[in-house]
């Protein structure tokens, strides 16, 4: 069984759902210290101009806060300043209203936390692609699995029954790679191979959200969500 343990990403990139293609659970990591700068509350967009941020506002963060406590701040019209740069950056897009009536399925509902607010574009992404079927999506608090860093994420697995976990890139700085090993899980790294397709605007970017990809490509994006893994001494020693 593989597993993918990831915190929340508010409409991520291509990358991330790759991961969720190739897993049998995923546990959304949402417990962990919130980071600014990161991508929990923001992603980006291509635009007539350039890369452009999708943010979603916040408010009363404070040091130490996790995830899952993080408030939106609702006093601001976030969801159509972001409905505006969507309807700029890709009506010419051939699949624009597949892409809206994601975000549409999403902004519909009023949200407090990020956290929730996150888990909601995944789960709407998710379905569009049909990745919800044959998978288990845990939140990590349902495994009751306390600590931190490698020695969390290795017994999370363990309790899972994992054979293999896959995981980003980021990883590499603080797993405890020979654990797993011992331990019968085999860590797989993502291997991106961030393909070009069909893009508005110029040079191809693969950061920006899944949303660019769908806006451009519907239900084909498929074919573009492809990328497999590479066993962790192969990935280090590249």
């Amino acid at each position: 069984m593989r597993v993918v343990i990831s915190q929340p990403m508010f409409f991520p990139w291509v990358g991330f759902f790759e991961q969720i293609r190739l897993c049998d659970v995923y546990v959304h990591y949402n417990d962990v210290q919130y980071s600014k700068g990161g991508f929990t509350n923001r992603v980006q967009v291509k635009a007539p101009e350039g890369v452009r941020w999708l943010t979603v506002p916040l408010q009363n963060l404070h040091l130490g806060q996790t995830i899952d406590q993080v408030q939106i701040n609702n006093q601001t019209n976030w969801r159509k300043n972001h409905f505006d740069l969507l309807q700029r950056c890709y009506q010419a897009a051939p699949y624009y209203l597949d892409m809206l009536a994601i975000v549409d399925s999403v902004y519909r509902q009023e949200w407090f936390l990020l956290d929730d607010l996150a888990r909601a574009s995944l789960q709407a992404c998710c379905q569009y692609f049909h990745f919800d079927y044959g998978k288990e999506f845990l939140h990590i608090q349902e495994l009751n699995i306390s600590g931190s860093g490698s020695d969390r994420v290795l017994r999370t697995n363990l309790n899972l029954g994992a054979t293999a976990y896959i995981t980003g890139h980021g990883a590499k700085n603080y797993l405890a790679h020979e654990l797993f090993d011992a331990s019968g899980i085999r860590v797989e790294y993502m291997a991106y191979q961030k393909t070009p397709y069909p893009q508005l605007f110029g040079d191809f970017t693969p950061y920006v959200s899944i949303l660019d990809l769908i806006a451009n490509t519907g239900q084909d994006a498929i074919n573009w969500i492809h990328s497999e893994t590479v066993y962790w001494k192969d990935f280090l020693h590249e």
